[in-house]
């Protein structure tokens, strides 16, 4: 009589269907991660392609810069028009889109995540970004990556749980193809998404995020996104410097958040609707771009030159107005995209200026470097998730010696804002929803 396993089944039938899972999986990891690259790819392309096309600029700052001035307040109004009307078309599908999402699909295994909503709210987020509206580009980027790990699970008829892990990997994928840190990206779906290692979530990510990274890095270039750095500390008293930057850092962060909610509250209860009320936030934010034309985009282009020193001391600090201001606008009004990037330019901005004022009375070293510690700290504050933000950090600058303040200062923002707030920038949403999350050993679960 043949061995039979616990159910009665066959052993041998069993161990086949397992074995056939196993192949199916292993070639759902490495389509979400080319999914995931290909997409990362067509996205920027796309904006590369029609910023030379329209205005002869690399990108969506330079080509402000050399804009009339009207046509810097009322392009991010158009801007916000167009994705408020495409948001007429995904407010009528039941799947919600976001990193929350993805945390819920993960965790829970609930949610039902649309290809078609997801590139709606890609196309939304696109002509934001385009029309020069301050958001980041890493939210459909994510988005689609775990989106892409549902679709194909599906396809491949794996069971629940490789369902939750491919979309974890895809979250990965979208994240390594986003900022070329594909360490960073792994963290971030064991810090943010499922909040705990889990080693059948570990590996698939690992692996996703080196074919996403190794396609990406082909075709847009190897090197740090933000350039090659050299750090050193004046001395290891230094340190006590950094951790002060990660305590700062704490409460510029939460109030960036506390913020951004205020926003989402003041165009809630206003009486505009889709498609207006995007336009309406596009209109604020091109008063800014019109006088500021660095915070147009996702903060990509003013980071470089901050971390260079290439601004004033009082450009910088109107800079970190203007784009706390502009993304506040734009996002909170409902155009589709991520903060994290303009997160990292408003903890390189406290940073930099932290650094000038703190070298009045100390010896300390250049600027730049705590403006790299302060991009750091401000996400890891946000997303509570230090060890992603340090190591993205560092992945992004390609400097070891800056390792020891990352660490530092992350840790001391990460403290002093779970004392300040519980909720991160993801959980709120979340939290809006009636879910709430609570860390434990076990990782994730809902409270109330």
């Amino acid at each position: 009589m043949p061995d039979r396993s616990s159910d009665g089944a066959p052993a041998s039938g069993l161990k086949r269907v397992l074995s056939q899972q196993s192949w199916r999986f292993a070639l759902g990891v490495a389509l979400v991660a080319l999914s995931a690259a290909a997409f990362a790819i067509a996205f920027r392309s796309a904006l590369t392609f029609v910023m030379r096309a329209v205005a002869d600029a690399p990108d969506v700052v330079s080509a402000m810069k050399q804009a009339p001035l009207w046509i810097r307040f009322l392009a991010p109004a158009l801007g916000g028009l167009l994705a408020g009307l495409l948001g007429l078309l995904v407010a009528r599908a039941p799947a919600g889109h976001g990193v929350g999402d993805v945390m819920e699909a993960v965790v829970l295994g609930r949610v039902q995540l649309s290809m078609p909503v997801t590139l709606l709210k890609s196309l939304a987020s696109w002509l934001a970004i385009v029309f020069g509206g301050s958001i980041g580009r890493e939210g459909p980027l994510i988005q689609f990556g775990g989106t892409a790990g549902k679709i194909l699970s599906d396809r491949l008829a794996l069971p629940a749980e490789r369902t939750r892990v491919l979309i974890a990997a895809g979250t990965a994928a979208g994240f390594a193809a986003a900022y070329n840190t594909p360490f960073a990206a792994v963290l971030f779906v064991l810090e943010v998404v499922t909040g705990v290692v889990v080693l059948d979530a570990v590996v698939p990510a690992l692996v996703a995020t080196v074919i996403a990274s190794a396609v990406t890095r082909a075709v847009v270039g190897e090197g740090p996104i933000y350039g090659q750095r050299a750090f050193h500390l004046q001395s290891s008293g230094e340190l006590l410097s950094f951790a002060l930057l990660g305590l700062i850092i704490a409460f510029g962060a939460q109030g960036f958040m506390h913020l951004l909610w205020f926003g989402e509250s003041a165009f809630r209860r206003s009486p505009l609707r889709l498609p207006w009320r995007p336009a309406a936030g596009g209109l604020l934010a091109g008063a800014v771009v019109a006088l500021l034309p660095e915070v147009a985009g996702n903060g990509y282009e003013p980071l470089n030159a901050l971390v260079d020193g290439r601004f004033s001391l009082g450009f910088v600090a109107l800079l970190l107005l203007g784009k706390c201001f502009a993304t506040t606008a734009s996002v909170s009004s409902g155009s589709p995209g991520g903060v994290f990037t303009p997160t990292l330019l408003v903890g390189g901005a406290i940073g930099f200026l932290y650094a000038n004022a703190a070298s009045i009375w100390l010896h300390i070293g250049p600027a730049g470097g705590y403006a790299l510690v302060g991009m750091a700290a401000a996400i890891a504050a946000t997303t509570r998730a230090p060890l992603m933000a340090a190591v993205m950090v560092f992945e992004l600058s390609g400097d070891y010696a800056i390792a020891l303040p990352l660490m530092l200062a992350t840790a001391v923002a990460t403290l002093v804002s779970r004392w300040l707030g519980r909720e991160s920038i993801y959980t709120a949403e979340l939290r809006q929803r009636g879910i709430g999350w609570e860390m434990t050993m076990e990782g994730r679960r809902i409270v109330k």
